[in-house]
């Protein structure tokens, strides 16, 4: 395979690697997206395999393609069945897990090409010493990979929520000392980049790639499980970079793009993240730095207060008697499996002539788009989804409410308690309708570990239990 055909076949994945960037940006549009982007990577790693002989190795061809073909294999059967077998309340999980991934093949890569980095193309001959520039790409490339890496897997124990180590909690893990701790060990890191990229010391690159792990635990564990999307959205970020920068030594230009975009979309996700949990931006990438500890870890227990509840029956009464409904998904819908009964649900009251309509909080659920997915998994029409900015404004004219597993995204603190830790967070605004469902099992706070004002007010009531099982029975009363 020449270079030329090469380079053009790199430049058509590239190209469909942005067409799936597109088309991943709309519910409509997400199928056709994901189809450019698998066309893109079968493009991407057919034209890596023609790219293999050329490196000029001691192994064999056939030996090269041999080891990239079992690797293929193993980690594609992996994928597949991890696919296969995946929750949809687990996916949070499972795409941090494939962050981790990613910062640890960064890492290794970055090992390989400094052991030996004739092996990669890099110099000619194993006595040559390593580019300055390739020195210095090395070592991004490696520390961004090392903090992913190591930052994904407290990010994927606080997601689980089932591991009992102290890192793993939801809760922040703060002490005295701690931002002047990641402060000495990223100054540490840049000062023996600084030297590896002068000298080519293995040394110092061994000693800032253990910091960078050792970093990446540290600007992690002080994050709170409320600020996890962002987290999980900023790590996809992280991920996108330590590619770039392993795709600049090896002078591979689909790594760099492919990298690039990822690292790029991931930043602009995040920043749209923060906006809407009216969170700094760099306070979360910094590891909350100049967070309220306490604040963050939520409010602690809290205070029994009356609350008017009701049975599914009731709550279906209440629909069938609306002329417009409004649909607040939660995370407690996902854990309760209850897309389909909601579909179900849905369909017989806009047969009876409720004008249904879904709203969707940019934080809803444990990562971005996650409440999308759901909703999309049981196939409700697209047209009855909508984001937050565009179905505010309709609450106030909205007859009823449903609430279903949804907490911090409907608090009305934020709106009206300037002392609250979510004062200022962009909510939606349920609380204006005329009458509100709230369905959760029991009367526990959300990730951000607040009362909730919603649940107190005269036009709400309560429908306690499993989600799956409430719904199923509103669609029988409505029946």
């Amino acid at each position: 395979m020449s270079m030329n055909l090469i380079t053009v076949l790199y430049l058509v994945a590239s190209v469909c690697f942005i067409q799936a960037l597109k088309g991943l940006s709309h519910p409509t549009t997400s199928r056709r997206g994901n189809l450019f982007g698998m066309v893109g990577m079968a493009i991407a790693i057919v034209t890596t395999l023609g790219l293999i002989h050329k490196l000029g190795t001691d192994i064999s061809l056939a030996e090269g393609l041999g080891f990239v073909l079992v690797g293929l294999l193993v980690g594609g059967a992996a994928g597949a069945i991890m696919a296969k077998r995946v929750e949809m309340t687990k996916m949070p999980e499972l795409v941090a897990f494939m962050h981790s991934m990613i910062g640890l093949a960064a890492v290794f890569i970055a090992i390989a090409a400094v052991v030996e980095p004739q092996s990669l193309g890099i110099v000619a001959h194993m006595t040559d010493a390593i580019p300055a520039g390739n020195r210095l790409e090395l070592f991004l490339g490696a520390a961004i990979g090392a903090i992913t890496f190591s930052g994904s897997v407290i990010a994927f124990g606080k997601l689980s929520g089932k591991y009992k180590f102290r890192l793993f909690q939801g809760a922040p893990v703060v002490f005295k000392g701690q931002h002047m701790l990641n402060l000495a060990v990223g100054l540490a890191i840049a000062g023996l980049g600084a030297y590896y990229t002068a000298t080519g010391s293995h040394e110092a690159f061994a000693a800032l790639v253990v910091l960078a792990f050792i970093i990446g635990v540290l600007i992690i564990i002080p994050i709170g499980g409320a600020d996890m999307p962002v987290v999980v959205s900023m790590l996809n970020s992280y991920s996108g970079w330590a590619a770039a920068g392993i795709g600049f030594s090896l002078n591979n230009s689909m790594l760099i793009v492919a990298g690039s975009l990822v690292g790029s979309s991931g930043a602009i996700l995040s920043y749209i993240m923060c906006k809407a949990m009216n969170r700094s931006f760099f306070n979360v990438i910094l590891g909350g730095f100049g967070a309220d500890p306490e604040a963050s870890a939520g409010g602690g227990s809290q205070e029994q207060r009356p609350v008017k509840s009701g049975s599914a029956d009731d709550a279906a009464f209440l629909l069938t008697n609306a002329d417009s409904v409004i649909i607040v998904p939660g995370y407690g819908l996902a854990v309760a499996r209850a897309q389909h009964a909601l579909m179900e649900l849905t369909t017989k009251l806009t047969e009876a002539g409720v004008n249904v309509k879904y709203a969707i909080h940019p934080v809803a659920g444990r990562m971005p788009g996650h409440m999308n997915v759901l909703l999309a998994e049981a196939e409700v029409p697209y047209e009855q989804v909508f984001e937050m900015d565009d179905i505010n404004s309709e609450f106030g004219q909205t007859d009823v409410v449903l609430v279903l597993g949804a907490n911090d995204v409907v608090n009305p603190a934020a709106k009206n308690d300037p002392k609250s830790p979510i004062a200022g967070m962009p909510i939606l605004e349920a609380y204006k309708a005329r009458t509100v469902i709230v369905n959760k099992r029991s009367m526990s706070t959300g990730y951000a570990g607040l009362d909730n004002e919603l649940f107190y007010l005269d036009k709400t009531m309560m429908v306690f239990g499993d989600a799956k099982k409430v719904i199923e029975d509103m669609v029988k009363a409505v029946e």
